[in-house]
């Protein structure tokens, strides 16, 4: 008899090909797939909620877990987590219906993106964008509005993916975190396209780091719906899945504490 949990997975990307196998390295998917053989001596089918890419990090990612283990859900994570590598949590889990959908109900989705103008220091260069340029922080902010509201974002991500590539976001903010000299630029939406977020950041920083461009050349490229459109695209380290919010769902004071070391 198959039973289902849903998991919260946080991971540094770092060393991972991804969250879902894409023939080019290790993906987190696999991990959580060998630790748990190891440890319950069966196969079990994992489904996440966001396909990151690699390198790209998570905090909150969803996972549906379907398997013939009857366990109490915090025994199940326990167990399984000490046989995961560091680079690996699983921070919670619950018992849910075989037939949970992962992608509805889904409120919204909220991204960071951290980035330095600063060399970084070691412990967190890995988790940030390096950017090398001088940057208008007042041009950034006023750049990353461009895209807040809901546009055909085909220029802003690979384009050969999606029939639809209309999407809302919800928010756009950049703040300064002293503590590790570093920005982060929060984004949420309920839906985003691969590549979406860091092309939007990547374009923007490029902007906002060149006083002769002005910021309608990014209206005017999200005009064309041009997928092959040259402006940046921001690295993947620099992207961390921070949470995912289903409908009548609300972020915990626990989960508040947690997520300030970040």
């Amino acid at each position: 008899m198959k039973h289902a949990y849903k998991l919260i997975v946080s991971y540094d990307g770092t060393d991972y090909a991804g969250w879902q196998s894409q023939g080019n390295g290790t993906t987190v998917a696999e991990a959580l797939v060998k630790a748990f053989v190891d440890v319950f001596k069966s196969k079990p089918a994992l489904r996440g909620i966001s396909r990151t890419d690699a390198g790209v990090h998570a905090m909150g990612q969803v996972v549906i877990l379907k398997t013939d283990v009857n366990i109490a859900p915090e025994t199940l994570a326990f167990a399984w987590n000490n046989r995961l590598p560091d680079s690996i949590v699983i921070r919670e889990a619950c018992v849910v219906d075989l037939d949970f959908k992962l992608h509805d109900q889904v409120a919204e989705k909220t991204y960071y993106y951290h980035f330095f103008t600063k060399l970084p220091q070691p412990f967190v260069a890995r988790y940030g964008w390096y950017c090398q340029s001088n940057l208008d922080l007042e041009k950034l902010k006023q750049a990353l509005r461009v895209f807040v509201g809901t546009h055909d974002f085909r220029s802003y991500c690979t384009g050969d993916d999606w029939e639809d590539t209309v999407r809302t976001i919800n928010s756009i903010t950049l703040e300064y975190l002293a503590i590790y000299d570093m920005y982060r630029i929060t984004i949420k939406g309920p839906r985003f396209l691969r590549y979406m977020i860091r092309r939007v950041v990547g374009a923007s920083i490029q902007i906002a780091s060149n006083p002769r461009q002005k910021i309608d050349i990014l209206k005017q490229v999200m005009q064309q719906k041009d997928p092959q459109q040259t402006l940046l695209n921001a690295p993947s380290q620099g992207l961390m899945l921070y949470n995912i919010r289903y409908e009548g769902e609300g972020i915990g004071d626990e989960d508040q504490k947690l997520f300030q070391i970040f």
